[in-house]
């Protein structure tokens, strides 16, 4: 199990639930439309918003994004120490930072006293493309090794000042990059992992490509925050680390509605129907699986683990399926069938 860290009450590591992160992509200056957006990620199920803290009119609105936003905030922080205190000051929960970046001992010691004093996380994050020179040389390009390497340096920067309250990130645009840097890392400390594919792009592939390194590590028992970075509105982000952790059942706060590919023997609309009940059931955030099957040969058994279902029949019939009732058959209207015992078991 590794360490646990605090961020404005969000417990990452140690046991913790996954939570998830996203970023907003509104110039941090304009206190109003980053709050709208910190506001709308909140309320699609965002735990975590991360802001670029990157000049004075950024500087300007972090009291007023820390004041009103309902999630922990983080600031994105490159090179310049004192736009890290003045966001930690600002009430921010947490930075995101390059402590090699920052310009020596001093400054680094700087950090540690005001992350300890307002009893806030640092996120170590290295991609990729922010290798330092000498890494990058002697891997023979942005390789997990180098990415690893580089993070536990950074962290060992603020491990010399005594400061361990520290999540670290490897990301590569690479999915086996991502996944091999994230369980080298496991190997050789326990600190929190932030994990996710950056630079995915955007599009179906993009999506693909979060899934599988994000999925293939949790799947292992690997991260504990995880953002799916994509390029567009952020709030396709928090979508998609929901659909992932649902799909790997690590959330069960939904509805999941699993149905048949369908073959010539399909007695019904399978398609239609499924895609009717993942629409009037998409905001019940209760726990219960749903099977809509084309035909009595196989439906019935591929929805055994179904808490309930229908199954097609002849003539528009079909048989009604429920976890320690009969079968029933059914008649007419399939689908509203179909949603009445959905409702009476969620009752």
């Amino acid at each position: 199990m590794t360490r646990q860290v605090n961020a404005g009450g969000l417990l990452i590591g140690g046991g913790a639930p996954v939570s998830i992160q996203s970023m907003t992509n509104t110039k941090t200056g304009d206190a109003s439309a980053t709050l709208a957006q910190i506001m709308a990620l909140a309320g699609a199920g965002c735990q975590l918003v991360r802001v670029a803290a990157n000049d004075k009119a950024a500087a300007a609105a972090l009291p007023a994004l820390a004041a009103q936003s309902p999630v922990p905030l983080c600031a994105d922080v490159h090179f310049d120490v004192n736009m890290a205190v003045a966001a930690l000051e600002a009430g921010f929960a947490k930075v995101r930072i390059n402590p090699g970046n920052l310009g020596g001992p001093d400054k680094v010691r700087r950090l540690c006293h005001c992350l300890r004093a307002h009893h806030a996380p640092v996120r170590v994050g290295v991609n990729g493309g922010s290798l330092e020179k000498g890494l990058l040389a002697r891997y023979g390009g942005p390789t997990a090794q180098a990415l690893v390497e580089s993070a536990l340096g950074h962290a060992g920067l603020l491990e010399k000042e005594g400061f361990t309250d520290i999540v670290l990130s490897m990301k590569s645009s690479s999915v086996r990059t991502t996944v091999e840097a994230a369980r080298l890392a496991r190997k050789h400390c326990d600190y929190p992992l932030h994990i996710g594919v950056t630079e995915a792009g955007g599009g179906e592939l993009a999506r693909i490509k979060s899934a599988a390194g994000i999925g293939a590590l949790l799947l292992e028992g690997i991260g504990d925050t995880i953002r799916v970075s994509l390029t567009g509105d952020p709030m396709d982000e928090v979508h998609e680390a929901r659909s992932i952790l649902r799909a790997l059942g690590i959330r069960r706060d939904f509805v999941e509605v699993i149905s048949c590919p369908t073959c010539g023997r399909t007695a019904i609309d399978v398609a239609g129907i499924a895609a009717r009940v993942r629409e009037a059931t998409r905001d019940i955030p209760r726990p219960l699986k749903v099977a809509v099957m084309g035909c009595v040969v196989n439906g019935p058994g591929e929805a055994r683990e179904a808490d309930l279902g229908i199954a097609g029949g002849g003539d528009g019939s079909g048989v009604l399926l429920r976890k320690g009732r009969p079968p029933r058959k059914v008649e007419r209207d399939l689908f509203q069938i179909l949603m009445d015992e959905i409702r009476e078991v969620l009752r």
